[in-house]
């Protein structure tokens, strides 16, 4: 009820005169590179020697953008025992260009194969260059931050008290007991 006409128009040209008056910040990029915040999401990395080829990650994928070629390695057997048989990686590779950057392939990963690199300058003229192979996934590897220490007072995690829990049970038992 005691609103003048034109008072919004007015409060927005105050803020327009206010920012007006101030210097503005421009960083230029290549010469100044941006502060990222810690664990910072740039590009997936691929740790190739934990990788079993489980395909966890293409399947849960929701792009579908990562394509994983493997083939199968006998084993010699040691001390008599039989053969064994073993999943090779031939290929991995993720388009970038149909990525949408969930992390899903990294939170599925059973064998911490897949991590977050904060590296964000993989630019290609040609969409056709953003798939990328595992030797360059390899490559951001090395640019994967340790991961953060736990907070000392945090309580521990339910999995080391169930953990505990049963190599206690199993201390107890006699041995030859197969239960």
């Amino acid at each position: 009820m005691g609103r003048l006409p034109g008072g919004g128009l007015a409060k927005g040209l105050a803020v327009t005169l206010r920012t007006m008056t101030r210097r503005s910040i421009t960083r230029q990029y290549p010469e100044v590179q941006p502060d990222l915040p810690p664990r910072s999401r740039g590009v997936i990395a691929l740790f190739e020697e934990n990788c079993t080829v489980c395909m966890l990650c293409a399947r849960e994928c929701p792009d579908w953008c990562i394509y994983i070629d493997s083939h199968k390695e006998t084993l010699p057997a040691e001390g008599g025992g039989r053969a064994r048989t073993r999943n090779v990686l031939d290929r991995f590779a993720i388009d970038f260009a149909l990525c949408m950057y969930c992390g899903i392939c990294v939170e599925v990963c059973p064998f911490d194969a897949l991590f977050w690199s904060p590296e964000f300058e993989y630019a290609e003229y040609d969409m056709a260059e953003l798939t990328h192979e595992k030797e360059r996934l390899r490559e951001w590897m090395w640019t994967v931050p340790p991961p953060q220490a736990p907070d000392p007072a945090a309580e521990d995690p339910k999995e080391l008290a169930a953990a505990e829990k049963a190599a206690a049970r199993a201390a107890r038992r006699p041995p030859g007991d197969a239960r």
